[in-house]
């Protein structure tokens, strides 16, 4: 089923001040998608944001929402179709937070801003969506920065958008709030349909939210795709000039940097048993080796990223005898062995020898 174009820019300039960062950005975000922005700090992401919400004037080029070029929309036919959500700290003083959700009504209401029983409702409606009934009688200012955040996405979600634009929706949020809110973010896409463009700097939760991610480097929108093409080691280390540690892009997450030396500890490891020992070691300092460890093995990418050298063997494969005469010798110059593994498989004939070889040693 083909998917409505809810949000397009055309040739769109932006910049601030009269001076244009970044031109010709062209993005589609269409119902059922969740579209974010990534890249470093100052790299122009908010810049197209407010740009595209109208906060800054267009440098360039035109934004069309629902078809519809933006200049010709008034303020409260656009809030009739974009919700909007930014990182700006709002103070609504004396206002409960269902007075505060109840705001995003009032592009429904009439210039007196009575709100209706349909417009209570939708009120209730979108509290529950976000799991903060029982905060409707609460003092917004007196949340936590988390709990203002569902209720600022309560908000958005009562002005019945199709369109919703977040920046970094889960800054200052522990891990608890940043789950929760994306959760609500996908059910809202999954259910509604609902549209959204957001940026993120997570980049864990960018790869696992987005449907399609587009990478800002502060001059220029240097790649569009989904995060199957997005997320690989090389680009997002070029993306954010990484010079100090890796980023791994199977498992989403950066790594420090390995120990410096030869290995004085051998560890051997598989199916993830290994990963607090190789980020114990390399915390105190102490570099160490790792094997036999099979290239698909889940542990394996953080091996690579935090041992002085891995010991490996192909997928699927039972050990070879050459790949266990090699851990062996590796095994023989460092000083200690560390067997995270208390059962072996007929794969894993080769580490219950090299075990048997550590405690010999």
């Amino acid at each position: 089923m083909m998917k409505k174009e809810y949000l397009h820019t055309e040739d769109m300039d932006v910049g601030y001040r009269g001076k244009t960062l970044i031109s010709h950005i062209c993005l589609q975000v269409k119902g059922g998608q969740v579209v974010t922005l990534i890249g470093p700090n100052g790299s122009g992401k908010s810049t197209i944001l407010k740009s595209i919400i109208r906060q800054l004037d267009l440098m360039g080029g035109t934004v069309y929402l629902d078809g519809t070029d933006m200049k010709c929309l008034t303020p409260r036919q656009s809030a009739r179709k974009m919700a909007v959500l930014m990182t700006e700290r709002i103070q609504p003083e004396r206002m409960t937070c269902r007075e505060v959700v109840s705001a995003g009504r009032y592009p429904y209401t009439g210039l007196m801003g009575i709100l209706g029983r349909e417009d209570q409702e939708k009120t209730d409606e979108a509290l529950s969506m976000v799991g903060a009934m029982e905060l409707a009688s609460a003092d917004f200012l007196e949340l936590s920065d988390g709990q203002r955040q569902r209720i600022l996405l309560a908000r958005a979600i009562c002005q019945e958008p199709e369109l919703i634009v977040l920046d970094e929706p889960t800054s200052f949020l522990d891990i608890r709030y940043k789950l929760e809110i994306l959760t609500i973010i996908k059910e809202l896409v999954c259910k509604k349909q609902t549209a959204v463009l957001m940026s993120l700097h997570e980049l864990d939760l960018a790869q696992r939210i987005s449907d399609y991610v587009v990478c800002v480097n502060g001059s220029a929108v240097d790649r569009m795709g989904t995060p199957e093409e997005i997320f690989t080691s090389d680009y997002v280390r070029k993306l954010y000039g990484i010079t100090a540690g890796s980023y791994c892009a199977e498992l989403g997450f950066p790594e420090m940097e390995p120990a410096p030396g030869p290995p004085q500890v051998f560890v051997i490891g598989g199916n993830g048993t290994g990963l607090p020992v190789y980020r114990k070691l390399q915390r105190q300092g102490i570099p160490f080796a790792a094997g036999i460890l099979h290239s698909n093995d889940v542990e394996y990418p953080v091996a690579k990223a935090l041992a002085a050298e891995v010991i490996e063997e192909r997928p699927f494969w039972p050990i070879r005898e050459e790949t266990f005469q090699k851990a062996a010798e590796v095994l023989a110059q460092c000083g200690k062995v560390i067997c995270c593994i208390d059962s072996f498989g007929p794969m894993n004939e080769g580490n219950r020898r090299l075990a048997q070889l550590g405690k010999e040693k």
